[in-house]
């Protein structure tokens, strides 16, 4: 497949006694796509995968699979861990009609890039589904350069990367400089999309489209059609949401704005992650109102 557009990493919303609930995914699942998202991320960081139970992941990815099915969408599931066997087997597990496999590069046991690169060949060579590398090294604590990722992509089953560095460093810059044209960049930090964008992104995985999917989709298709003061415009706009919205850890404070618009049942997580302050909550509905001005008509078509 190729990625490019909006792809929406859900939430897993939470009855107010923490249990699953199921129809506002659902819910949640159908709106983002009818507002434009090209396709869905299930059991992302977003979903709060780590702590879901095992049942619970299966149900999430059901109901995910269910929605891109009914819109003729592509749903990408988040699978694998620092294990590489571990990896290996859930990646294995996935059924062929998932579209890819977003797969993080192994975290704290902090392996040499040479070991990264062995890892993500031995998933790629047994996995049923293209493989979507997570580069986002603040939480793995291993950085990849520009080689290393394109030595990944040179791998047939390896489509893309979910670009998530925390700036536009000098690996990105020589990324989107040198990367194969069959090889997706995703910009996976939220306020670093119009930026990459503009280097040649093919779109982004973005947390923050889970309140405002038109809105990001439109900004991805204005700089894919070349509209840059409507682009630079927007992005600015979307830019402050999405500060707002990772004022506290992800997805804190999405949840509760989501909560108190009505589109999910609670502002619920689970430990180790507490409620969304009071504080961050307002500021993030004042800076989605904000964002949500009407849209020029040419950026809806």
């Amino acid at each position: 497949m190729t990625l490019a557009g909006l792809f929406v990493p859900l939430v897993t919303p939470f009855t107010a006694d923490g249990a699953l609930a199921a129809d506002a995914l659902a819910g949640l699942a159908h709106s983002v796509l009818a507002d434009g998202a090209t396709g869905l991320v299930a059991l992302g960081t977003t979903a709060e995968a780590a702590t879901l139970s095992p049942a619970e992941r299966e149900r999430v990815v059901d109901i995910c699979a269910s929605v891109c099915r009914e819109h003729h969408a592509p749903l990408i599931v988040g699978a694998g861990s620092n294990s590489t066997g571990d990896s290996i087997e859930a990646v294995s597990a996935l059924s062929s009609d998932i579209a890819a496999a977003l797969t993080v590069v192994p975290y704290y046991t902090r392996p040499s890039e040479a070991g990264v690169l062995a890892h993500f060949r031995a998933l790629a060579a047994t996995s049923p589904v293209p493989l979507v590398i997570y580069n986002i090294p603040y939480r793995t604590g291993r950085t990849l350069s520009a080689d290393t990722l394109r030595q990944l992509a040179e791998h047939p089953n390896i489509i893309g990367v979910k670009h998530a560095v925390g700036s536009i460093d000098d690996d990105t810059i020589e990324l989107m400089r040198t990367c194969p044209a069959d090889f997706a960049v995703l910009a996976g930090d939220d306020i670093y999309l119009s930026p990459l964008l503009a280097l040649g992104a093919t779109g982004g995985i973005l947390a923050s489209a889970n309140l405002a999917a038109a809105s990001f989709t439109a900004l991805v298709r204005a700089w894919r059609e070349g509209r840059l003061d409507e682009a630079r415009a927007l992005g600015h706009r979307l830019a402050a949401l999405s500060s707002a919205l990772f004022a506290e850890p992800n997805p804190v404070v999405i949840k509760a704005a989501l909560a108190a618009q009505g589109r999910i049942p609670s502002p619920a997580v689970r430990l180790p992650l507490l409620p969304a302050s009071e504080a961050a909550t307002a500021a993030a509905l004042t800076a989605l109102g904000n964002s949500s001005v009407e849209l020029p008509e040419k950026l809806l078509v």
